[in-house]
């Protein structure tokens, strides 16, 4: 499903390497601590940046160098990223078109999709008169349109209250699990690793220090997660 063939990636004095292959359906948490390549390693696969060397594959296309608009992925960042002057039901509607043009069923679609996260009345509201978890929900609900075979997590919830954010994870689970989505979640908190995936991938200073099926590692208490332990 997602393949990194000997990439790396400078920026400034930091360097990010990678040679990593991502099963199709897999859940993996990618952590480590504040500077050491998880966000770039989000970015490489979104097309946000390029390699310098090697190759991002995503379904056995080569994409190191595609559009950001052309690659089958969705992401959710901690901001949500919604549009404060337009309505919850047309932050939705982007996730069809960006320009908004809607077609046949498409307005049912969006109202099933805000119903799939338990917003079936907000349609009509602005981001500002949501809290931040019904503006997480509203993320979620263009991202469901969307219906890409990847979705990256960067740290979306990370400013929730602790039961908020696992709420928000059980969502996020559930629709993976109904989607078979390949999911790839950076986050600092290994009990969210924990309630929503099966590998880790730990990076430490711009390498790959670790990457197994996220049981064992916890199972063994890996000396490398104690951090995080």
């Amino acid at each position: 499903m997602l393949r990194f063939e000997k990439v790396r990636v400078q920026q400034g004095t930091f360097c990010l390497q990678a040679d990593l292959t991502i099963p199709a359906g897999a859940r993996v948490a990618v952590m480590g601590a504040s500077g050491s390549g998880k966000s770039t390693l989000l970015s490489l696969i979104a097309g946000f940046i390029w390699p310098d060397a090697g190759r991002v594959w995503i379904r056995d296309q080569d994409v190191s160098r595609a559009s950001v608009a052309s690659r089958p992925l969705s992401i959710l960042f901690q901001d949500g990223n919604l549009f404060p002057h337009l309505t919850v039901f047309d932050n939705v509607a982007l996730g069809i078109d960006p320009n908004l043009n809607l077609r046949g069923d498409d307005r049912t679609r969006v109202a099933a999709s805000l119903d799939r996260v338990g917003l079936p009345d907000m349609a009509k509201r602005k981001p500002a008169e949501l809290s931040g978890g019904q503006q997480s929900r509203v993320a979620l609900a263009r991202m469901l349109l969307r219906d890409r075979p990847l979705t990256l997590l960067d740290e979306p919830f990370a400013a929730l209250d602790p039961g908020l954010r696992r709420e928000m994870l059980t969502l996020v689970r559930t629709l993976c699990d109904e989607t078979g989505q390949t999911l790839l979640m950076a986050t600092h908190d290994l009990r969210d690793a924990e309630q929503m995936c099966d590998r880790v991938v730990l990076l430490e200073d711009g390498a790959v220090a670790l990457d197994m099926p996220l049981r064992e590692a916890v199972a063994t208490e890996a000396p490398i997660l104690a951090p995080w332990m």
